[in-house]
């Protein structure tokens, strides 16, 4: 079913805002996404066993 009024020109007006608001999530996702890989990157190697933790909160080793 088609639509009764296609007035491109209005209707390009009338999506201008929700458009922009589309775009600034994306783009505030991608920006959130970069950090979260970059966070992942730096703290890849670091251990995170739990037990490996002492009470003092040093890390500990055990041979």
């Amino acid at each position: 079913m088609s639509a009764p009024e296609t007035n491109i020109e209005k209707q390009s007006k009338r999506h201008g805002g929700p458009l922009l608001g589309m775009a600034v999530g994306v783009g505030f996702a991608l920006i959130l996404l970069v950090g979260w890989l970059t966070w992942a990157a730096y703290n890849g190697d670091t251990p995170g066993d739990p037990e490996a933790v002492g009470p003092t909160g040093e890390m500990t080793t055990t041979d």
